[in-house]
């Protein structure tokens, strides 16, 4: 096994795909897998296999914060308005680089869809169900793993609704 392997972070990620009954084949690459670029290159594959695990919150102050990932394919951008009305949280952001660290116990690039430091619920975007296997990442930004996005679903326990922004191509308008 690579040295990354035995980090931390991913062992957290290994060990709670293990208590849901999953292994993991973990890739650990020399160079960044920090983007959905990055990750698609390293891993010989399209960036719209690449799963992003975007960060965002609600609440806070005088309410409990509450900590929202969201599993989007690496092309695609979270519709905040969206994500909102699926959520049910109309002031829900975008976590800071900092609060997706400290929520999440992962660096932003490694963040995982699974094995956070603290409860978070998942949604996750239909559009990954286009492909057989996705990648995601395991804990640190040069490490990933290749999933069936059916099990994807059910090691992050995900709700799975439409949040992504519609995205447009110059010459024919927005994506139907």
């Amino acid at each position: 096994m690579p040295e990354t392997a035995d980090h931390p972070s991913v062992v957290r990620v290994v060990e709670a795909a293990s208590r849901k009954g999953v292994a993991l084949d973990i890739h650990t690459f020399a160079e960044s897998t920090h983007t959905a670029a990055e990750a698609a290159a390293a891993v010989g594959t399209d960036v719209e296999r690449i799963v992003k695990s975007l960060v965002f919150v609600a609440g806070g102050r005088d309410e409990a914060q509450r900590t929202y990932v969201c599993l989007v394919a690496g092309p695609d951008r979270v519709d905040v308005a969206r994500l909102a009305v699926v959520v049910g949280e109309p002031d829900i952001r975008r976590a800071t680089a900092r609060e997706a660290r400290d929520l999440t116990g992962f660096v932003i690039g490694g963040i995982p869809p699974l094995g956070h430091a603290h409860q978070v619920r998942v949604v996750m975007d239909p559009a990954l169900d286009r492909h057989e296997v996705v990648w995601a990442a395991a804990g640190l930004p040069n490490v990933v793993f290749p999933v069936p996005p059916a099990t994807l679903r059910a090691l992050a326990n995900a709700t799975v609704a439409p949040i992504v922004e519609d995205r447009v191509d110059a010459a024919r308008g927005p994506a139907a």
